[in-house]
């Protein structure tokens, strides 16, 4: 399969955050552009746990992409709300 290119990984970044936001509540990264920016940083965490703890290296298809994305991205959501000040 061919590389996705940036547009396919903004495409990835942006359903793997939306998901996350299902996911991991709270009100860290809401709206188009945070989920995109937090999907693409859990592509970035998700492929680094693949290749070191599954040595995968690279993904099969737009599906496992999007798992890897969103697993990466709820792990970065998790972070946010760690650091994430609490609101009055």
């Amino acid at each position: 399969m061919p590389d996705m290119g940036p547009i396919g990984w903004v495409v990835v970044g942006f359903i793997a955050g939306a998901l996350s936001g299902f996911v991991v509540g709270g009100r860290t990264a809401r709206g188009c552009l945070p989920n995109i920016l937090v999907g693409v940083l859990g592509g970035i965490v998700g492929g680094y746990l693949a290749r070191e703890l599954l040595k995968w290296d690279q993904t099969q298809g737009f599906i496992a992409a999007v798992v890897v994305a969103f697993v990466g991205a709820v792990i970065v959501r998790y972070l946010l709300a760690m650091v994430e000040r609490p609101r009055r």
